[in-house]
């Protein structure tokens, strides 16, 4: 599941929450909002609730999510960088650790085909008639 549909799940103030103090936010043109302006936005008076509610398992699944997010971000920066220096320098640990990411990706990308393989079977079994 992505972070994104796992937050249309949760109810709209702590998905906001959630979204603040990480900052993901779509318009990133728009400052991010000071705490006092959250608790407006959401109609609360203190930040209590949303401090219990990160000890439930719904916000620790919400921030596995967000850190596989992250993580992917990482891996992504990382690649470039690697990719870049094996090309520029050609030193044999940047050819070997760009290879190395290059077959993490061919074996993700298996993962990737399977979930998406699945969706499509989804939509193909829907019974409606033509």
């Amino acid at each position: 599941m992505l972070l994104n549909d796992a937050l249309k799940k949760v109810f709209w103030k702590k998905a906001e929450y959630f979204k603040w103090k990480f900052d993901i936010r779509y318009d990133q043109r728009i400052p991010k909002k000071t705490k006092e302006e959250l608790m407006r936005y959401v109609d609360v008076k203190t930040m209590n609730s949303f401090y219990d509610w990160e000890r439930t398992p719904e916000y620790k699944a919400l921030l596995q999510l967000y850190m596989d997010f992250k993580a992917t971000q990482d891996f992504e920066e990382i690649y470039n960088l690697i990719s870049q220096r094996a090309k520029e320098k050609g030193e044999d640990k940047d050819v070997k650790l760009f290879l190395q990411l290059k077959k993490e990706i061919k074996e993700n990308q298996r993962i990737v085909n399977e979930i998406f393989k699945e969706k499509d079977d989804e939509v193909e079994d829907d019974d409606l008639e033509l």
